[in-house]
């Protein structure tokens, strides 16, 4: 099976960086600073979009300048970085293990999720990765099936597993299987409108599901 992971808020525990950051690039733009929520709403969407879907009333050339704020505040709050949630590592080992193909589809840049692989060692780790800097962003299915492509897996046979609506509409559209993890920026509720195989609430939670044997 090809399992495919979100990153920020799934697989690291990185939410409450990126909200600093954002409210930090607001601040230095001297626009009003979006509330807490308003940030983790977005996580998971390319930066282009989580900006227009933030700061919709606000002209390109604010939004664009806004973007490069955040991407270098984030950078600096960055220079250790943020780590896998507890149970991460030895999940995917397990997984790896059993003979599953692991990747990535994540709203981060490329460079940004190199950084943080080659940061957390994990450079290599994955049998492929997509980000939304060089694809579509979710939730367009494009990252799903170009990983498909890439790893030559049938959406059959293949799992998206994510914190967020994106996540698991991008499943749907791409017509492949889903778990949602309730830990992350959206609510079960919210997960649950798309019809996730399960909702864990721990990541090792994936390892006793019937579909991952």
């Amino acid at each position: 099976m090809l399992i495919i992971f979100d990153w920020d808020g799934t697989l690291c525990d990185s939410t409450g960086r990126i909200v600093e950051a954002m409210q930090l690039a607001a601040r230095e733009e001297g626009i009003a600073v979006p509330e807490i929520a308003a940030v983790e709403n977005i996580i998971g969407l390319g930066l282009p979009e989580a900006m227009l879907a933030l700061f919709p009333a606000l002209g390109s050339a604010v939004r664009d300048r806004v973007r490069e704020h955040y991407s270098r505040c984030y950078v600096e709050l960055d220079q250790e970085p943020a780590q896998l949630f507890p149970g991460a590592i030895d999940t995917l080992e397990q997984l790896r293990a059993r003979g599953h193909l692991l990747a990535v589809a994540t709203g981060k840049s490329r460079r940004g999720l190199d950084r943080v692989t080659r940061g957390l060692a994990l450079e290599g780790f994955f049998d492929g990765s997509r980000c939304a800097d060089e694809t579509r962003s979710k939730p367009h299915p494009l990252m799903v099936h170009e990983l498909l492509q890439e790893l030559d897996a049938p959406a059959s046979d293949t799992l998206v597993v994510g914190d967020s609506e994106y996540d698991l509409a991008m499943a749907t559209a791409a017509r492949v299987r889903a778990v949602g993890v309730s830990y992350g920026v959206h609510s079960v509720e919210r997960l649950s409108g798309h019809g996730p195989l399960a909702i864990v609430d721990e990541l090792q939670h994936l390892l006793a599901l019937d579909v991952i044997s």
